[in-house]
């Protein structure tokens, strides 16, 4: 059963808040008395946690892991290979900054801008449609990212947006990669800890079929350090009472039932279907396309895309990067972290982004050893 978390006054950075929470967490630790494993899942509450040095703050024997949370880190090596193809092939590419170095089969978007191709670097779909009202060319908006950008994109095209305007999408929708996660057989998440920003769009009802399902405590958090904490305490609570629960630390921005009009744009324009998280799995109902009366703006059906995979890095055999996003591995697990992988030579599109938990441990140092 959901609950409120009954905080009204949280100081996002106060240092007295942040060493109550953690005598709590300390006290929560004692009381369950056995290791205790959290999963996130944002390469938000990734960054932060990095940033903060929250693990330093932690008890004994409770480990936070990522999961797959990180929108460019899970958008798959085809996809990139399309949007590489469809740049090379004289259409004009927009697509968010995070996605230009994410490596494919053998190049990246960056790659095809540096050989001439025109790849453009927005904040918003409707930014891309409106490069599309200036160009007589095609625009192609290279859509990725989970809810939060999802939405935005269907308004887009709910608004009659220009007919050399279309769509490659690669959004994601999070909730059945979470399934994954909880079905793995080897898996030892105790808890996980919901991106609050996407349930600002579908509400934190959502995880309640999930919590029922799965029996697993969730909680959705916010992104400040005391929001992390506070989240993290209402998980061992949950743990500690042996109580498969449902709460909401993210009050100031979440609600029960989300944001329904955007919520229904999203679901007006898109529909779910099976399709490859990169590294994961094949994740049932979890890759986001557009629906049959917005197929002209489809440019999967609007162009041949003829995709060359003919080479690769081979280093990209090695790359752990699937293994980190399921909550298997760290990034330094990985050989080629730090070493052959970097952010100015990436292997996998875990060290591309800034909410990807590679680049994030090699920026901010990681696990602390204390």
């Amino acid at each position: 059963m959901a609950v409120e978390s009954g905080e009204p006054d949280l100081q996002f950075r106060d240092p007295e808040k942040a060493e109550q929470l953690t005598d709590r967490l300390e006290a929560l630790m004692d009381d369950i008395g056995e290791r205790v494993t959290i999963m996130h899942v944002c390469g938000s509450h990734e960054q932060a946690i990095a940033k903060y040095g929250l693990r330093s703050l932690l008890p004994d024997g409770l480990t936070i892991r990522m999961g797959p949370g990180c929108p460019v880190c899970v958008t798959d090596m085809p996809e990139v290979d399309e949007a590489v193809a469809l740049a090379e092939e004289g259409k004009i590419v927009a697509t968010y900054g995070d996605m230009l170095r994410v490596p494919g089969t053998e190049k990246s978007l960056d790659d095809a801008k540096a050989d001439g191709a025109d790849v453009r670097v927005v904040y918003s779909a409707s930014e891309a449609a409106e490069i599309a009202e200036e160009e007589d060319e095609e625009v192609v908006f290279f859509a990725t990212g989970f809810e939060t950008t999802a939405a935005p994109t269907a308004a887009v095209l709910t608004a009659a947006p220009p007919e050399n305007f279309s769509i490659l999408s690669a959004h994601k929708y999070v909730p059945p990669a979470m399934e994954v996660v909880a079905e793995l057989p080897d898996t030892d998440v105790d808890g996980f800890l919901a991106a609050g920003h996407a349930a600002t769009i579908t509400g934190y009802g959502l995880f309640e079929e999930f919590v029922e399902d799965y029996e697993v405590p969730t909680v959705v958090g916010g992104f400040e350090p005391i929001d992390i904490l506070f989240g993290l305490a209402k998980l061992l609570e949950f743990i500690r009472d042996d109580e498969p629960g449902l709460a909401n630390a993210y009050q100031r921005c979440v609600s029960e039932e989300g944001n329904v009009p955007a919520k229904e744009t999203m679901w007006d324009v898109f529909e779910t279907t099976t399709g490859e998280w990169r590294g994961i799995a094949q994740i049932p109902e979890a890759n986001l396309v557009l629906r049959e009366e917005y197929s002209q703006y489809d440019a999967r059906g609007r162009f041949d895309i003829d995709v060359d995979t003919t080479s690769s890095n081979p280093l990209t055999e090695e790359c752990l990067c699937g293994e980190i996003m399921a909550g298997k591995a760290d990034p330094d697990d990985c050989a080629l972290f730090g070493e052959e992988c970097t952010p100015q030579d990436p292997v996998g599109a875990c060290m591309v982004s800034s909410e990807g938990p590679c680049k994030i441990w090699l920026e901010y140092g990681g696990q602390p050893d204390i």
